[in-house]
């Protein structure tokens, strides 16, 4: 047998075992149509604020499968200004911030748009502005040329390399990505989840740039998903549970990219994915659905500035402990209008003192705030 999959004499003819695939199929489609619905019935305000949030783990969660870390704050605030959502708090954002955000944002904006070459090759020239990954300059906006040698994707230290798939030859990509994009915006009676799992799978192995591959890929599933959810409002992440399963990500990748044509156990995989998501978007709703209580039953009483961000944030959830010093680092203000800050709002039933003692005095929200 051929050692990877695209040099199989059917490629790239996917097969898949239907029968194995129906029940969790059906699963996906019902927990995407409760979403939708339990959306719908949110005020335009929240839904605004669901989307943004949802967008902006999923650019932040993207980046880091690949060792990115992007700034949350300049994710968020590059998000609100390109949809125009007014945010509290809104910061400049960089090149490369703002270079993953356009290409999230055209994806899952203008999904029923068809997908071209220059469609792609503007994406790749957003997420390389400089020409450069890291420190290597790299082919941008356009297919990759293999000067060095076959396009591999590698692991381990220098002298102990592991190969873990070959790419298909740089000469023939044209040829791949033609057939692909076709096939992409082909109108076809096959259900977009299906087609979102086999154009991942089928993109990554093509593997048509020197880099940004993956990043391209999720947006490409977003896109898709997208036209499955017959709406280009986001309320789910694959990219950010992806992140959770990453290792069985890779794995499973690997070992499609070095089988044979049928893709049932990624396409399995995949689904159990997306499954997952939907289930932790719940999270999110709930989480919404508080913080619009909150501000409803205090929308007659008077906060600072310093108090209305960081209530935000702990509504948002933070990392740690709250303190009077973390309050006022975060509020950018002096340790004695940080205290003043926190007594106000536990005189208002807002914060209260944790049980556990300690060095330090941590405050958290009262409990009874943060159900719906």
């Amino acid at each position: 047998m051929k050692p990877y999959i695209h040099q199989n004499d059917n490629w790239p003819n996917f097969t898949w075992k239907s029968d194995e695939l129906i029940g969790l199929i059906s699963e996906v489609r019902n927990l995407q149509g409760r979403l939708i619905g339990k959306m719908e019935s949110l005020g335009f305000q929240l839904q605004n604020e669901a989307m943004l949030d949802t967008l902006t783990l999923d650019v932040l969660k993207s980046s880091e499968i690949e060792g990115e870390f992007l700034d949350l704050n300049e994710v968020r605030s590059s998000i609100a200004r390109r949809l125009g959502i007014e945010i509290a708090g809104a910061i400049d954002s960089e090149r490369n911030t703002d270079g993953v955000v356009e290409m999230m944002l055209d994806a899952t904006q203008n999904c029923f748009q068809p997908l071209t070459k220059d469609r792609l090759f503007d994406w790749h020239a957003a997420l390389f502005q400089t020409g450069r990954s890291g420190m290597y300059k790299i082919v941008v906006g356009d297919w990759r040329k293999d000067t060095t040698g076959p396009m591999q994707v590698i692991s381990g230290a220098m002298g102990k390399e592991r190969i873990h798939f070959e790419a298909v030859n740089s000469e023939i990509i044209e040829k791949e990505m033609s057939q692909f994009l076709d096939w992409f915006n082909s109108e076809t009676t096959m259900d977009f989840l299906l087609k979102a799992a086999v154009a991942h799978i089928w993109f990554l192995t093509i593997h048509p740039f020197e880099d940004g591959n993956g990043r391209i890929a999720r947006a490409l599933t977003d896109m898709l998903l997208a036209r499955s959810d017959k709406s280009n409002q986001r309320f789910y992440s694959m990219s950010a549970q992806i992140r959770i399963e990453r290792k069985n990500y890779y794995e499973l990748l690997e070992k499609t990219q070095k089988g044979n044509l049928d893709i049932t156990n990624w396409i399995t995989w995949f689904l159990e994915c997306l499954k997952n998501a939907l289930d932790n978007s719940t999270v999110l709703l709930e989480r919404i659905l508080v913080k619009a209580q909150f501000w409803r039953k205090y929308q007659t009483t008077s906060f600072n500035e310093r108090q209305r961000k960081l209530v935000n944030k702990m509504l948002d959830g933070i990392d740690g402990k709250m303190t009077s010093s973390k309050w006022a680092k975060m509020a950018k203000c002096s340790k004695d209008s940080a205290v003043r800050d926190i007594n106000e709002l536990i005189n208002l039933g807002i914060l209260t003192k944790e049980a556990a003692g300690g060095r330090s005095t941590n405050y958290e929200l009262v409990r009874e705030l943060l159900t719906t």
